[in-house]
């Protein structure tokens, strides 16, 4: 795959669209939805079973008509094609990038050096199936011959979040008798609370580091094995209440850990983009086999949408080119996320890492410093709390922050009129945004002058609605896959490299200088700047005074 030669900002469609923007930028969506009675129907696309309605946003045919130049400006066809044809677009760690590969179907043939990787990777899936089959079984006992009831997966990012996400997601399809935790904070309390009222005997931990040497995974991991043997006393213990998700088969026995219960994976698959990899163990067991082959189906049947779907149909390139829009043009600098489902409290949480690891950087694929925007910031939370916390500054601030909604037709917990109730507040919030209420209106109502100016709306705030028929385990597939494709389209436009990580090394690299020089005050003398020397001798201080 070649680079983009001609930079973005020189690209014919990119100084359009910004000609175009200066004419638009002072539109009302209030007078495109007058000047088109159909705008609402005209403004919306729809696959798989989502329903996408972008019509609330600032923009019209030529918007559009522009940002699909601009996306084949960018060769977004060919970068798509790319990466399912497992070329090594990941091109500073020089690795393929085939997430697709794991949720490809039984049959399929994906190339990577000369092999076919499905087959490899349905292996795996078939040992997890296995194995999640004897935990849900009873059949897997523990040390002492007891069941399991308690899982516990160590992770952090992508090992953790994934994972979280999913389980919380899809707690409605769970085992209701099997306990599950996840750890992945270095901090001791999050693995004590995980752990405070679970007995040793009834619990396994599964441990996600593909190289097995995480700091934080491995401190972690630790901790729950001496946790275990407090207990179980027998080091060979281990062997029945630990498993792992990793690679390195050295480690691993290291630990104690049979490896006919190691759960591999590969590096063209990076972490934030492996929930439906053996780091989805837990949510296997939690789901059952097959549920969790029907959310890999989910997830292939988006990839394939976008893989062959024209650009102006296709859902993720379209939420991929608006975000662009608006971050690149309008100066948006966050996207809140809004699903108006509880299940999903975890989703934009899960969707920081997706995004911001993956389009947070500051250079093209060629090495020069970028000119204009990268990744935007993503947030949320479910509604209705939010619309009680942080949308008095959407409706009435000084930022623009495009929103996404996502809801559900169908209620998974239907209780009287809940469900109507939360839809409702859905469809009148990306109401309430796009048109506000002037202040003529307001007055119309007899509210006093002076309090006139503080009940107007501006509107003109932008959003797209997300709608599907029901939370499943094959659309929370669906759903994570069209926001890593829109990742991918926003990515490949902004011409920089949506699959290395290397911003979050340097804090890990410094750390693994600082922690001798805290453990141990007989260090020669602190050689940071003043600030971290003195926090440093403050910590020193402050934890032997406790002692």
């Amino acid at each position: 795959m070649s680079i983009t030669s001609t930079p973005l900002t020189d690209r014919a469609s990119w100084k359009s669209l910004e000609a175009h923007y200066q004419v638009i930028q002072a539109t009302h969506l209030r007078d495109l939805f007058a000047a088109d009675p159909a705008r609402g129907s005209r403004f919306t696309a729809e696959a798989l079973g989502i329903y996408l309605d972008y019509s609330k946003n600032r923009v019209t045919d030529e918007t559009l008509g522009l940002l699909i130049k601009l996306a084949e400006e960018s060769g977004l066809k060919a970068k798509i094609d790319a990466m399912f044809q497992g070329e090594k677009i990941n091109i500073t760690e020089n690795r393929a990038v085939l997430h697709v590969a794991l949720r490809a179907a039984p049959g399929e043939s994906i190339i990577l050096d000369g092999v076919d990787v499905v087959p490899e990777v349905h292996a795996v899936l078939d040992k997890m199936a296995s194995f999640s089959d004897r935990i849900r079984s009873g059949e897997w006992k523990g040390h002492t011959g007891k069941p399991i009831k308690n899982i516990v997966n160590i992770g952090i990012g992508g090992s953790d979040l994934g994972p979280v996400m999913a389980y919380e997601a899809l707690r409605h399809y769970s085992r209701r008798d099997l306990v599950f935790r996840f750890v992945s904070n270095i901090d001791g309390t999050d693995f004590v609370e995980a752990t405070i009222d679970l007995d040793p005997e009834e619990t396994l931990f599964i441990v996600a580091s593909k190289t097995f040497t995480t700091l934080e995974t491995m401190t972690n991991a630790r901790s729950a094995r001496d946790w275990s043997l407090a207990s179980l006393k027998d080091p060979a213990a281990v062997a029945k209440h630990f498993v792992a998700l990793s690679t390195n088969a050295e480690e691993v026995t290291k630990f104690g850990i049979d490896t006919a219960n190691m759960f591999g994976f590969w590096d063209w698959v990076g972490g934030r983009y492996s929930m439906d990899s053996a780091i989805g163990l837990s949510t296997m067991l939690a789901i059952g086999p097959d549920n969790f082959r029907a959310m890999l189906d989910g997830f292939h049947q988006v990839d394939e949408h976008f893989r062959t779907t024209p650009l102006e149909q296709n859902l993720p390139v379209l939420m991929g080119l608006l975000a662009i829009w608006y971050n690149n043009f309008f100066g948006a600098q966050t996207v809140a996320v809004l699903p108006y489902e509880q299940y999903l409290k975890r989703f934009p949480a899960y969707l920081q890492q997706l995004t911001m690891e993956s389009n947070g950087k500051h250079v093209t694929l060629g090495g020069s410093e970028v000119n204009y925007q990268t990744g935007p910031i993503y947030w949320g939370e479910p509604g209705t709390n939010g619309q009680h916390s942080f949308y008095q500054l959407i409706h009435q601030g000084t930022k623009l922050i495009p929103c996404d909604f996502i809801a559900f037709t169908r209620a998974l917990n239907p209780i009287g009129r809940h469900h109507d109730l939360l839809l409702a507040n859905v469809f009148a919030q990306a109401e309430a945004l796009a048109f506000g209420k002037t202040s003529a209106e307001v007055a119309a109502e007899g509210t006093p002058a002076r309090l006139v100016p503080h009940k107007t709306f501006e509107g003109n705030r932008p959003s797209n609605t997300i709608m599907v028929d029901e939370l499943t385990p094959s659309s929370l597939g669906k759903l994570v896959a069209l926001y890593e494709h829109s990742v991918f389209t926003q990515g490949a436009i902004w011409d920089i490299d949506s699959f290395d990580q290397w911003g979050v090394e340097l804090g890990k690299v410094l750390a693994q200088r600082i922690i001798p020089e805290l453990e141990n005050t007989e260090v020669g003398s602190l050689t940071h700047d003043s600030s971290t020397n003195l926090l440093i001798e403050r910590y020193r201080s402050g934890r032997t005074a406790n002692v």
